[in-house]
């Protein structure tokens, strides 16, 4: 499950490498095969998203189909809101 196929916007995403390795994220935008731009709200805001492996990332089947449709309908979205659709995640994972 490590292809961008697989991958979508608004799709929960847990880092297995790098600084931030264990923090959970979701994917803001799609840049090609190998790497996506995650943010959490807190480390990673909407203004400054991560550049990330795709390999470097474990994929959860879960897509939070509200942040994606606000994605991808243009509507503002702020860190809190993203901290706060995260937070159950972040508890279970």
């Amino acid at each position: 499950m490590d292809s961008t196929d697989d991958l979508s916007i608004g799709q929960v995403v847990k880092s297995r490498a790098g600084r931030d390795k264990g923090r959970i994220f979701v994917v803001l935008d799609i840049i090609d095969k190998e790497y996506v731009y995650v943010v959490d709200g807190d480390l990673r805001k909407l203004d400054n998203p991560k550049k990330k492996k795709v390999k470097h990332l474990v994929v959860y089947n879960t897509v939070l189909q509200e942040f994606k449709n606000k994605i991808d309908n243009n509507i503002r979205i702020n860190n809190s809101y993203v901290r706060k659709i995260l937070e159950p995640f972040n508890k279970s994972f």
